[in-house]
């Protein structure tokens, strides 16, 4: 989100917000690990942008248009909705075909890890999540050009 226009509705100190608000609420939580707060953070995140996305894919503010990215990482970064929402379903068809790619795209563009810190909180080399991020990248890209 940090290259957003600075009037955007969506702030990443909003999305933190509410992506903590989610997870702690009044419940003090003990996190098993940190791999298990990144996934829940990534998550929270993912469901907040999807519920705004949808928010914003309505027919009051231009729901119908649907344009690709030139690159797929751009896609982390658009403000379209409908983008918002291709991405989230296209992931989902990942994770049915490779669980661990799909895992390595939430935390990547949801919780904004790097390489490193991906191979760090699953427990894998970093070689291995550069595998799944580049096997995604492919597979996301085809999914979202067939659409």
């Amino acid at each position: 989100m940090e290259s957003e226009r600075a009037d955007h509705t969506l702030q990443a100190t909003g999305l933190v917000h509410e992506a903590y608000v989610r997870l702690v609420g009044n419940n003090e939580l003990e996190w098993a690990n940190r791999a298990h707060f990144f996934h829940a953070a990534a998550e929270a995140m993912r469901r907040i942008l999807i519920e705004y996305a949808r928010a914003r894919a309505g027919p009051k503010r231009g729901g119908g248009r649907r344009q690709l990215p030139l690159d797929i990482v751009d896609l982390a970064t658009e403000a379209d909705p409908a983008q918002i929402l291709a991405l989230d379903e296209a992931i989902s068809r990942l994770e049915e075909k490779d669980p661990d790619a799909a895992r390595v795209v939430r935390l990547r563009f949801y919780a904004g890890l790097s390489v490193e810190e991906v191979a760090k909180s699953i427990g894998v080399s970093p070689r291995m999540v550069k595998r799944d991020w580049s096997f995604a990248r492919a597979f996301l890209f085809r999914e979202l050009d067939e659409g």
